[in-house]
């Protein structure tokens, strides 16, 4: 669905489907892989409630993405579902992404009253030493499991969320499982981008041939699970599902619109952003390049006429490997990795072990 007014300045169609805000940084958990380096106590400038209902307003001029609260825990904020109810009146459709371990009845309750569509819940592990060790908490697990029973009882649809790091590499089609037992409509994977805390466990990251062959798997699970599959800060998972559906003499079919829309690779800038705790704009959550200040400038502002926006909505801006690649419309492969490991955000995903067949554009 296109947005009239939601182009680039270069009059490239860049239609916002998803913002990632997190909502505050404060988090009771300390995972090992937190971007965020979340911890449990109050932090400074976050934007108040009013800022918030502006940001809503801000965002809904752009066009009618999907808003994911997330944080740090965003069950911590105290108007959290008065923020929820805003948007939900705006006509966006809000969801949340919660960690599991604080939802009660009445505040899953609240949730639902007040608009909430789905929740996301981590769980990086089939049982609780491997989630709990992951999460830095004892009982994470099982407060997990039961956030997440309440939550179904109370009617929001929920979604597992996974990072896959080298320690849960042989456990994801345990948490697959566990995902269907628990009654979850998606199971989508994320692959460790080392950023904030995950740098210190950079040497958990999957190596480029454990990536190949944990994406084909999760290819293969397609058809033989109800639950929609989604590979974030994947991108590659999009070269992979042209090649085998080729292969396989399949059409690759697109949704293009929820939360579990399948359109390309890496979103970030394109189809997607991040607004930090105090209003800072990236084009995601784990590139950590400042694209504009919500408290200083507006949202649309910042989307139609940043510079790293419209950098990474060209695509024959991509540098080597990248650059030359036919997959470069569907995989852009993930902005930050290559940030991480070059400084340049432009240049080639360092987790890639496809050659490309194009040596010139």
């Amino acid at each position: 669905m296109n947005h009239p007014h939601a182009h680039a300045k270069k009059g490239h169609a860049n239609t916002i489907r998803l913002v990632a805000w997190e909502t505050t940084r404060r988090c009771n958990l300390s995972c090992k892989h937190c971007r965020a380096v979340a911890e449990n106590h109050p932090y400074d400038n976050e934007l108040d409630t009013q800022a918030s209902f502006k940001l809503l307003d801000q965002i809904k001029e752009v066009g009618d993405p999907i808003i994911i609260l997330t944080g740090g825990e965003p069950l911590l904020r105290d108007d959290i579902f008065d923020i929820a109810a805003y948007g939900t009146k705006l006509g966006l459709r809000m969801v949340m992404a919660p960690n599991g371990t604080l939802i009660t009845k009445e505040n899953a309750r609240r949730m639902k009253d007040s608009g909430i569509k789905r929740i996301s819940v981590s769980l990086d592990g089939s049982t609780p030493q491997t989630h709990d060790a992951f999460r830095g908490l004892n009982n994470a697990f099982e407060n997990s499991i039961q956030g997440i029973q309440i939550a179904k009882e109370a009617g929001i649809e929920f979604q597992i969320n996974t990072t896959i790091t080298k320690t849960n590499l042989d456990q994801i089609p345990k948490i697959l499982n566990l995902a269907e037992k628990l009654g979850a409509v998606a199971h989508h994977i994320f692959l460790l981008v080392p950023t904030g805390r995950g740098k210190y466990i950079a040497d958990s990251e999957i190596n480029a041939k454990e990536y190949e062959e944990t994406l084909n798997w999760f290819y293969d699970q397609r058809d033989k699970t109800t639950l929609q599959l989604k590979a974030t800060c994947a991108p590659h998972y999009y070269r992979i599902l042209r090649q085998r559906a080729k292969k396989d003499g399949k059409k690759v079919t697109f949704e293009t619109h929820g939360l579990d829309a399948v359109t390309r690779g890496c979103l970030a800038g394109t189809g997607f952003c991040f607004i930090s705790h105090v209003g800072r704009v990236q084009t995601c959550g784990f590139l950590d390049v400042e694209c504009g200040d919500i408290t200083k400038q507006s949202f649309k502002d910042v989307w139609e006429n940043s510079t790293v926006f419209n950098e990474m909505r060209d695509f024959n801006k991509l540098e080597n490997k990248c650059g030359i690649c036919e997959f470069k419309r569907v995989c852009g492969g993930c902005r930050a990795r290559a940030y991480e490991a070059t400084g340049n955000y432009l240049e080639e995903e360092p987790l890639c072990s496809y050659q490309p067949q194009k040596n010139t554009q």
